[in-house]
């Protein structure tokens, strides 16, 4: 399935954080939220286009964005003011 974000909206694909800490494996409901993820599609605002390319990767608020499922894996469609900065 391919998705195409409209105006000042980005598609990310969050990074999750590393799910167990030597030999102790840390449960779904103590982990914190991804804040940082790989841009997979930009919308159709051309300044926005201009900030943030395909491959991207981004830092956003906690609780930002709708959630959505594409091929099983989770994805966040993140309006550009929920965006907090580039990761270079």
């Amino acid at each position: 399935m391919k998705i195409q974000p409209l105006d000042d909206r980005v598609l990310v694909k969050p990074i999750e954080n590393e799910e167990k800490v030597g030999s102790i494996i840390i449960p779904d409901t103590a982990k914190e939220k991804p804040v940082i993820g790989e841009v997979v599609a930009v919308g159709t605002d051309e300044e926005l286009q201009g900030l943030i390319k395909v491959g991207d990767k981004v830092i956003f608020g906690k609780y930002a964005g709708e959630e959505i499922k594409i091929d099983g894996a989770k994805h966040l469609i993140i309006s550009r003011s929920d965006l907090l900065g580039k990761v270079e």
